[in-house]
């Protein structure tokens, strides 16, 4: 088919402003091509072959805003039934098919767009595109009533997971309320109401996909690694002939006008300290204002010197964060401030120190230092956004749909370079000062008195749990009604062969160390002038007592607090004037201390992380902050019910020990600490010889180990204490712990037991015996308990091993209607997998597995996982190699006996939160 050529070859360029300095540019392109078939849809190509990789995205132009008042929801459930099934794909199967080709894919639906996108070893190219051209064009024959009824059960579960059985999960759906007027497309939220999700017919879902679901509503960009002439064919062929319908236009752009300020509140069952939202209208996405828009909300918020951090953490001591930002979208935008207090807050004082903040704001100009860090911040961003051709895809796919062509990803940035402080205080006046706004304040039952005052009640319906229903028959397989094919000009139910896969590099490691015995680990990558550094300290919460536990936590916390030359503040700014941000945070056996930066910038952020390992300040002030900070989010953590099952699930299996209690400790025990402690713990455990540097990126050994040099003169090695690993006997030998979380909509099941090392022989065996069982959505738990029954949005399983403990877990939220059924579930599959494991099943796990390694070492991060394994638990270099040769060499016989070591399901215990109403006959 002739293909009518739009844009050939273009050179995307986006020229990054660096710090202070517009002579000196780093240059951003990604290079691409872009036509147009016959139909309409809209093609895009980006090569890239530097991993065996290929990723695929459709944007489709259809999300929420295409809906009618009574026909919310249909957009993302519309994403949903799409994964079901199609004309030459049985019931399930894209699910399974990806999987095991080794792929990822996923959708989403939000207000403006649906995308469907996957990343598949390079040789599977055409098989993807095979598939979605068949749920493009060859879907909508094959939508039965069972599988309508049955993915309502799916939708309305992700909802009570997301948003009814979450403290202020409602607060999204209370603010469009107040925000749009009812005929605004924005009135509504995107995962709709219940009542619309279980009224939709299928005439309703042939109405939607016949409107939104064709070729010239779309957008399909390939990035990575494929022969372009290729590429180009099997597009034609699989897409060409696809019809298109009436392209309808967007949606025009609508920003709200409030005429007064709107106060609502909601008494919220689930949380237990107040949360103030305020919400502006906006303007819409790759606008100018939208930009300038997104460094106010910063400067307003973000950093020791922000009004609003100030006023309401610093000075008033309200709450332990306070967020704001600019959410831009097709048809408006929205200005968020969410402030969640500490226990007992007035939200009338929140409120209030929101005002003074605008007044301190408005007092002093804004300071063109503080905006030129936002742009290094961004420009070190910018870089990170291409770092896959998965992130590729997708952003050339929003840019072409929503921006008009892929090179909208220049203009935005263009936008961002020419932001000046005029233009924050223009945006300042026009959006923010003296404006109405709505007022969201949830509060703890019984507490209505801390809402801000002359709020109204929201109005919220909630399902009761005793009322659930299931559309689908309780139980029942969704069986599959024949339906007549759509005509074609070639056989499309032969399923594509694979093609030749390239070779798979996996990442070359090289080693050194300092004169102080700080252990170096590195691996070069160069596609992108971006390095990735994580420094590994061997202590974790496993160094702390009981009654101390926390400690670890807090210590990584105060590092980012200053050091002896510099306040927080300036250690902060001397981060984001390199276009960097530190993050220093504590685990259960290590600290790790990551920073991701420009290469040009490598040596002097050294020099910053060098400071903060060896200089740490001990602010007492800041110390004061960040416990009641902690204790904050641990009171938080109390009442979310993934949380709570969880936690206690440790306890059940590792018993009454420093591992079973959460990193951030409780709130006994952090009321305890001290800033003695944290001196001690440093002093401790903080040494050259107790730490690993590890680096990824544009950078070669000779630079880092030029860089790392004065830190072997700056920190002295000291002995490091040996750990006393605690004794792990479960805290019970009942099969069920119940959690009671009174009146929660879905229970919060964890099936397992204490497992192995990661030193252990079974830890390879083990992952490959798992992956049918509860590894990704082809997973046995996945296919019975979502795709077959409906309880659930999702059920996975996972081995999690440590240096010196491990777990294996089952999980799952499930509808509370349906608690009993869906333990006996998970009994029936983990107490029979042992006999329904097959020599197939074996198969199928290690081709899915070996080529997984296609796209493992794509991004810096994943190789920095690597150098972390490396590093954490003395793998050699060659482990990957060795752990492949053993995937590829293990017997059915051997797996089998892992299964019965490792997943014997007398040996597992179940722990499950949810209304106890629900957790009777549960034996």
């Amino acid at each position: 088919m002739k293909q009518k050529v739009v844009q050939s070859v273009v050179l995307l360029t986006a020229i990054l402003m660096t710090a202070c300095n517009h002579q000196n540019q780093n240059e951003l392109s990604i290079s691409y091509e872009k036509y147009t078939l016959d139909n309409g849809l809209e093609v895009v190509l980006h090569e890239d072959h530097s991993d065996p990789v290929v990723a695929l995205a459709i944007q489709y132009h259809v999300g929420s805003n295409r809906e009618l008042p009574g026909k919310t929801g249909f957009a993302h459930f519309f994403e949903h039934m799409l994964f079901q099934r199609s004309e030459h794909l049985a019931r399930n199967e894209f699910f399974s098919k990806i999987n095991d080709l080794g792929g990822d894919f996923n959708g989403g639906t939000w207000e403006d767009g649906t995308i469907y996108y996957e990343s598949v070893p390079n040789d599977a190219l055409e098989k993807i595109l095979w598939m979605e051209s068949d749920r493009m064009g060859y879907f909508i024959n094959t939508v039965s009533q069972a599988g309508l009824e049955r993915e309502k059960d799916v939708v309305i579960n992700e909802k009570r997971q997301g948003v009814d059985n979450q403290p202020y999960g409602h607060t999204n759906n209370v603010i469009r309320k107040a925000l749009y007027p009812t005929t605004h497309p924005y009135n509504w939220t995107v995962i709709g109401e219940m009542a619309d999700l279980r009224s939709a017919t299928i005439d309703d879902v042939k109405d939607f996909y016949g409107k939104w679901y064709n070729p010239n509503n779309a957008t399909l960009v390939l990035a990575g690694d494929f022969d372009n002439a290729q590429a180009r064919e099997w597009i034609n062929k699989y897409f060409g002939e696809i019809k298109s319908n009436e392209k309808l236009p967007a949606n025009e752009v609508q920003i709200p006008t409030l005429e007064n300020e709107k106060r609502i509140f909601h008494e919220d069952k689930f949380a237990n300290m107040p949360e103030l939202t305020l919400v502006y209208p906006g303007p819409q996405q790759y606008t100018p204002d939208a930009c300038a828009l997104n460094f106010l909300t910063e400067l307003l918020s973000t950093g020791r010197t922000a009004p609003m951090y100030l006023e309401i953490v610093e000075n008033k001591k309200l709450a332990p964060n306070v967020t704001m930002y600019a959410n831009a979208k097709e048809i408006c935008g929205e200005i968020f401030i969410k402030v969640r207090t500490f226990p007992g807050v007035d939200l009338d004082t929140v409120y209030a120190a929101i005002q003074q903040a605008y007044k301190d704001f408005e007092s002093k100009p804004v300071n063109p230092e503080d905006v030129t860090r936002i742009k290094n911040i961004i420009e070190t961003q910018s870089y990170q956004g291409m770092s896959s051709n998965l992130y590729k895809a997708m952003n050339l796919a929003m840019a072409n749909t929503f921006g008009g062509s892929p090179d909208m990803v220049v203009k935005e940035l263009e936008m961002v370079n020419a932001v000046t402080t005029d233009d924050i205080m223009r945006v300042y006046e026009k959006y923010i000062k003296d404006k109405p706004f709505v007022v969201s304040s949830f509060v703890p039952m019984n507490q209505l008195d801390l809402a801000v005052s002359g709020s109204e009640k929201a109005e919220i319906t909630e399902e009761k749990a005793e009322e659930q229903e299931m559309s689908s028959e309780t139980g029942a397989i969704t069986d599959d009604d024949s339906y007549e094919y759509t005509s074609s000009s070639f056989d499309r139910s032969v399923e594509p062969e694979l093609g030749t896969l390239n070779p798979i590099t996996n990442p070359q490691i090289w080693t050194s160390e300092t004169s102080n015995k700080i252990k170096i680990y590195g691996t070069e990558q160069h596609e992108l002038p971006l390095v990735n550094i994580s420094v590994i300290v061997r202590a974790g919460a496993i160094d702390n007592t009981v009654d101390k536990a926390g400690t670890a936590n807090l210590t990584a916390q105060m590092l980012q607090e200053g050091t002896a030359t510099k306040t927080p503040e300036e250690l902060e700014n001397a981060f984001k004037n390199l276009g960097a941000e530190l993050s220093v945070r504590a685990g259960k056996e290590y600290t790790t201390l990551s920073v991701n930066c420009l290469s040009k910038n490598f040596n002097q952020i050294t020099t910053l992380i060098e400071e903060v390992l060896t200089q740490p300040r001990w602010d007492e002030k800041e110390f004061e902050r960040l416990r009641n900070e902690n204790i904050s989010r641990i009171q938080q953590s109390m009442v979310n019910p993934q949380r709570m099952g969880t936690n206690t699930f440790l306890k059940v299996a590792l018993g009454d020990n420093i591992l079973a209690i959460p990193t951030e400790g409780t709130i006994e025990s952090v009321n305890t600490i001290t800033i003695d402690d944290l001196k001690t713990f440093y002093n401790s455990y903080y040494s050259p010889s107790n730490t690993c540097f590890l680096v990824a990126g544009h950078i070669t050994k000779a630079e880092v180990e030029t860089a790392l040099k004065n830190i072997s003169s700056n920190w002295e090695i000291k002995d490091v204490p040996q750990r006393n690993l605690p004794e792990l006997i479960s805290s019970t030998t009942d099969k069920f712990t119940f959690v009671d979380y009174p009146d929660a909509k879905q229970s919060f099941i964890v099936l397992g037991k204490q497992s192995m090392k990661r030193s252990d022989p079974d830890y390879v065996p083990a992952l490959i015996a798992n992956y049918k069982l509860g590894n990704d959505s082809g997973s046995d738990l996945f296919r019975i308990l979502r795709l077959e029954r409906g309880y659930t949005y999702g059920a996975y399983s996972y081995f999690s091993a440590a240096k010196n403990y491990g777990i294996f877990s089952a999980v799952s939220s499930v509808q509370a209607s349906v608690t009993k059924e869906s333990v006996d579930i998970f009994r029936d599959v983990v107490s029979q997998y042992y006999d329904n494991f097959t020599q197939e099943d074996l198969d199928v796990t290690k081709e899915a597995l070996l080529r997984k390694e296609a796209g493992n070492y794509e991004t810096l991060n994943s190789l920095v996982n690597v150098l972390t394994d490396v590093c954490v638990y003395d793998l050699p270099f060659n482990y990957i190699e060795q752990e492949n040769d053993l995937l590829r060499n293990i017997s059915y016989d051997q797996i089998r006996e892992t299964i019965k070591r490792q997943l014997n399901f007398d040996d597992m215990q179940f722990v499950i939160v949810g209304d106890q109403s629900n957790m009777k006959n549960i034996q």
